[in-house]
């Protein structure tokens, strides 16, 4: 979720002769940024790389339709360019299940959420093997698992039962199951404590309209915050704020956007002038999008400073490329280039684009049916000695 940062690096110096050349420009063009006047210039987005690490390749879950256990895996290989669909299936020889619903990457482990199927699958993150698929039932009753989030050595799995699911992250064990609000859609991590948004989704309109917090150390719901109605999606920041999507009753109450304090486990700002379906948030930038699923009105994306909770630009996409439903977004912390999921008409195959942080884009291909979340494969870089 990015403009551009100017990230300059500079190597050491293998010689003095080359110390002294470095000074010497440097001066230079001190003496020359002193006398000149700033320009105006366009606003930049800043992007934070991570140089330790190279990216081979990137997962993307396609949702599939509900009830046609057609939810599956591709696998995008940044090397040759190449996409290998339906992914898990040639891994693992069987279908993922129904409806994907959530992908996390947490310590060389992939977690797919499988909501209709009500299964956690856990998979090897470089060779796309599963390790365990864990079945999140209460008896024989589904839980319907939503979303995924991590603190330290464990995952909490929040559950459209009103549960949020603890599971140890080594041993792969539910440890424990606690009760939070109805129908939880959204979970997420500041320090020691859980957010989870309670949607009440399933009692349209009588929607609920608080996020839990859980308690690492205790692990029980220690307060409950008043949020708009229909809570949603969530994503946090570098700040300890927490940023919640209420998604209201898709009629006169519109979609929106408010922030958390952790400090305080108060609502500090609601953005009333845009509407927001989801979000995505790297380093100061958050890329908030919507797509207006009643007038099919198109998808719009937003770039938000979170840093000063101020907009950046109305518009990320800078070369009018159009997305017909933008349904995830995903920055590469390699490169910064950003991944625009387009579900197009959630009946036919989807599309995943590149862009550039400035918003122009590089390339697109094919993935699978309704392409949503997306997960990078990082492995660290390791420097050749000659």
């Amino acid at each position: 979720m990015i403009k551009l940062l100017l990230n300059i690096e500079f190597s050491l110096c293998k010689s003095a002769k080359t110390l002294r050349f470095f000074a010497v420009k440097l001066c230079i063009l001190f003496l020359f940024l002193a006398c000149k006047k700033e320009p105006t210039a366009p606003i930049k987005i800043p992007t934070i790389l991570d140089t330790s690490i190279q990216t081979t390749g990137m997962y993307i879950l396609n949702e599939g339709l509900f009830n046609m256990n057609n939810a599956t895996l591709s696998y995008y290989n940044f090397s040759d360019s190449t996409i290998t669909n339906d992914y898990f299936k040639q891994q693992n020889g069987r279908q993922l299940g129904d409806i994907g619903n959530d992908l996390e990457i947490y310590g060389g482990k992939m977690y797919i959420v499988v909501s209709t199927s009500s299964q956690l699958e856990i998979v090897d993150v470089l060779t796309g093997k599963s390790i365990k698929r864990i079945a999140i039932f209460d008896g024989n009753k589904p839980r319907q698992p939503r979303k995924i989030a991590f603190c330290k050595n464990k995952a909490f799995l929040c559950s459209f039962d009103g549960t949020v699911e603890v599971i140890d992250t080594t041993n792969l064990i539910i440890e424990k199951v606690i009760n939070v609000g109805r129908n939880p859609d959204g979970v997420a991590v500041v320090g020691n404590k859980i957010y989870v948004s309670n949607s009440g989704g399933l009692d349209n309109p009588n929607y609920d309209k608080t996020v839990s917090v859980i308690d690492y150390n205790t692990l029980s719901e220690i307060k409950k915050i008043p949020v708009l109605i229909n809570p949603t999606y969530m994503a946090t920041d570098n700040y300890g704020d927490v940023y919640v999507v209420s998604r209201g009753n898709y009629d006169n109450v519109k979609m929106r956007l408010q922030i958390i304090d952790s400090k305080t486990d108060t609502v500090k700002k609601t953005f009333n002038d845009f509407e927001a379906l989801n979000l995505t948030i790297k380093g100061d930038t958050a890329y908030v999008y919507y797509y207006d699923f009643t007038s099919g009105s198109g998808s719009k994306i937003l770039l938000l400073n979170v840093k000063d909770e101020t907009i950046i630009r109305q518009n990320f996409i800078t070369d009018n490329t159009k997305i017909e439903t933008v349904y995830g977004i995903a920055v590469q912390p390699t490169s910064g280039d950003v991944f625009i999921t387009d579900a197009h008409s959630f009946t036919n195959t989807g599309e995943v684009l590149c862009f550039s942080s400035e918003g122009k884009k590089k390339y697109s291909f094919k993935a699978g049916l309704n392409p949503s979340y997306m997960g990078f494969v990082n492995v660290a870089k390791v420097d050749t000695v000659e």
